[in-house]
């Protein structure tokens, strides 16, 4: 059986990066050399073809990375990387924490040491070369330290948590692990920009003057209480402009990139917080919190039926059943029905969009957020013409034209 279980994880695996490429060749094939009669009055000639550049390096790229990734853990399969690591560590110790911590921190350090070139290549040759990387060497370095931290405090004690409830309760682990998961969801959703933005970026709140008087009275024309207004530091690493919100109840608070406010008028940058606000007065904070942690639910569960069977394990070359094998495994297996759900979220998402995009035309400022739309896309140098089959496995948000179509409505 624990065969039949090892040939299935291997073609999922090579499935998914055969179909992951295949969008990929879908989505480089969509680019244009000459400037669609669509896009002027958005790109110029110039900034068109920098921003096909720069998907084009990017798509090669992420072939390199993606077929390194596929590579590495094909060979873990086949030469049986995961069981070796695991009959390893239980020469160490036989305690099922200390176990899964310890595997996992292997894997997870030796995952950081092949992947982290190519992180400083992305941000100080890719970035760099078309003008979007303000990281200095100490900065990248202290980030990565911060975020190794992070991983390990946080992600080390959630799974330390985790595997001792299963240890404790077996079959109902799920149940217990889902409260734990959603406790922990609801505190980050509101502390998130407190606790953890900090150890990363400065936020200071929004001075008084004309910017913050046009929002006050936006969200009061919205019905919106609105006092935490705060401008990050975002041009500490990237050129790239964007805003987002945050938190519940006394908690909310809307964040501004420092580089958006460089970028556009009071009236663009109101018309990209209507849209925030459009998202919390639509519920869709609210919902996308529900149907994640209904995802979830479904995941612990079915991961509950099958994480003390021996053949995961046994597929991946460990003598016995445990979590953290099993773990592996179920990642895998769960591959096609999570890429549904996956699937799922982004149409989801995208009709959320829209409707934060109706939200703030409905106060008269369509014109404005498409200028604010327009202004970003350029500024990032977005890919104005993705294939629609990209668009639709991959997107979260609705590409541009799409969206200024909408706000035409």
């Amino acid at each position: 059986m624990h065969n039949s279980v090892y040939y299935i994880i291997l073609i999922i695996i090579v499935l998914d990066f055969l179909f992951e490429r295949y969008l990929e060749y879908l989505n480089s094939n969509s680019l244009s050399v000459q400037l669609p009669d669509q896009l002027k009055g958005i790109y110029n000639e110039e900034q068109y073809a920098r921003s096909q550049e720069y998907e084009k390096v990017k798509s090669r790229f992420s072939l390199i990375t993606a077929s390194l990734s596929f590579l590495v853990i094909i060979l873990m399969f086949a030469l049986g990387g995961f069981g070796w690591l695991d009959n390893y560590l239980r020469e160490w110790t036989n305690n099922p924490i200390w176990l899964g911590l310890l595997f996992f921190g292997v894997i997870g350090l030796a995952s950081d040491i092949l992947t982290l070139p190519f992180g400083w290549y992305s941000t100080f040759v890719i970035e760099e070369r078309f003008g979007f990387n303000k990281t200095t060497v100490k900065t990248f370095i202290f980030d990565h330290i911060k975020s190794l931290l992070l991983a390990a405090v946080i992600g080390g004690g959630l799974l330390a948590l985790v595997i001792w409830i299963y240890e404790q309760t077996q079959g109902m682990f799920w149940v217990y692990t889902l409260i734990v998961i959603t406790a922990f969801s609801l505190f980050m959703t509101m502390f998130y920009s407190t606790l953890i933005v900090p150890l990363f970026n400065k936020q200071k709140p929004l001075k008084d003057g004309e910017l913050r008087n046009a929002i006050q009275r936006f969200s009061e024309r919205a019905g919106f209480k609105l006092d935490n207004i705060f401008v990050i530091d975002g041009s500490k690493r990237s050129t790239k402009a964007n805003a987002y919100f945050t938190g519940f109840g006394a908690k909310k608070r809307i964040v501004l990139y420092d580089t958006l406010m460089d970028e556009m008028e009071n009236e663009e940058i109101v018309a990209v917080l209507a849209h925030e606000i459009g998202h919390y007065k639509k519920k869709h904070i609210v919902s996308g919190l529900l149907l994640s942690l209904l995802n979830t639910a479904v995941m612990l569960y079915i991961f509950s039926l099958v994480v003390g069977r021996p053949e995961p394990a046994l597929a991946l070359g460990a003598h016995q059943a445990s979590f953290h094998v099993g773990l592996v495994a179920f990642g895998i297996l769960y591959t096609p029905l999570s890429f549904l759900i996956g699937m799922g979220m982004n149409v989801f998402s995208r009709k959320n969009e829209y409707q934060a995009d109706s939200f703030a035309a409905s106060y008269g400022l369509a014109e404005a957020l498409g200028n604010s739309l327009k202004k970003l896309s350029v500024k990032n140098l977005s890919n104005l013409t993705p294939h629609k089959a990209y668009v639709f496995f991959h997107y979260s948000h609705p590409p541009l034209l799409a969206r200024l179509k909408n706000l035409k409505k």
